[in-house]
């Protein structure tokens, strides 16, 4: 690992001394070149997201389809998911974030660290761990994890919030393309619960990113459209395109019971190990159409393009559409 850690290290310093320094000196930055330097290392993680998609998960899907989607409508569909992920995956989303909230959480986080309340670091508790840096990541991992299942229960559960997470459930094309396919105010709630839990937690910059990262490209995984699933143990290791699939399920992944109430099932982001522990988890081996039910029975409109997408979430959210 150490010499995969160092060719990416090299690329990146490259990167920033080529590209992004000169940038930041022409536009009068310079005082943003720590934070750049880490925003390569963000941007090049989502290079090679892209890349595995294009290069491994693209041609599996190809492989063995859940659903053909040669229609223009389907096609059209996917562009936006495309466009929505290369907003997230490249950074454009988080550089939008560091100029709008990041203030207001440096200052606070400051606040609290003048005050005496000093970084927690979650690994510490163990004796040892910090000098094991993968056992210390994976421990990182499983918290993350945990509070993803959470956060994902209660985009469900919350009216207001499930009025903005519908967006990334109205796909009926899912692809590896869907993962990031969400309203914009939905992702800054979540991305704000994911800094302040690793501010709390301490968790470093560079195991931080490798967390996202590893996140990131299984969920695109999962949201392919793949007719796999791993097996009847490896179905409760690890979240597959099929137990995912099941989440994004009309009438079964986002409704409790078939009582068309807020709920459903599979709510794991990366271990089907809190759905099965807190009574969420469903192993049919079934591979059902996805969307929203009122997407068919009142005939919803989710918005077909970027901005609609974005106009309506915002519609429903104050009940107005």
């Amino acid at each position: 690992m150490d010499w995969l850690t160092g060719i990416f290290a090299g690329v990146q310093g490259w990167l920033f001394q080529a590209l992004v320094q000169p940038a930041l000196f022409a536009l009068d930055m310079g005082s943003l070149f720590e934070d750049a330097y880490g925003a390569t290392a963000w941007f090049m993680m989502g290079v090679i997201q892209i890349i595995i998609l294009l290069a491994v998960i693209g041609p599996l899907q190809r492989w063995r389809p859940v659903e053909v989607m040669d229609s223009p409508a389907d096609r059209a569909s996917i562009r936006i998911d495309v466009l929505y992920t290369l907003l997230h995956r490249l950074g454009l989303f988080r550089l939008a974030l560091f100029f709008t909230l990041q203030p207001w959480f440096d200052a606070a986080f400051g606040a609290l660290r003048t005050a005496g309340y000093g970084t927690f670091h979650l690994d510490q508790l163990w004796p040892g761990v910090t000098d094991k840096a993968v056992v210390s990541l994976l421990i990182y991992l499983l918290v993350f994890d945990f509070v993803g299942y959470w956060t994902h229960r209660g985009q469900h559960r919350i009216e207001w919030w499930w009025r903005l997470h519908s967006l990334h459930h109205s796909q009926r094309q899912m692809t590896m393309w869907s993962d990031n396919r969400s309203h914009l105010l939905d992702s800054v709630v979540l991305d704000s619960i994911v800094v302040v839990v690793a501010q709390l937690i301490g968790v470093a910059s560079d195991q931080f990113i490798v967390i996202v990262a590893l996140t990131q490209l299984s969920e695109s995984f999962q949201h392919a459209n793949l007719r796999l699933w791993f097996g009847r143990i490896g179905e409760r290791l690890w979240v597959s395109p099929r137990f995912h699939r099941l989440h994004h399920s009309i009438g079964i992944g986002h409704e409790t019971n078939d009582s068309k109430t807020l709920g459903g099932h599979n709510f794991g982001v990366l271990l089907p190990w809190w759905d099965m522990l807190f009574g969420t988890a469903n192993f049919e081996p079934r591979y059902e159409p996805t969307g929203v039910r009122d997407q068919i029975e009142k005939n919803r409109d989710y918005g077909s393009g970027f901005w609609s997408q974005q106009w309506l979430g915002m519609k429903r959210l104050f009940g107005r559409a």
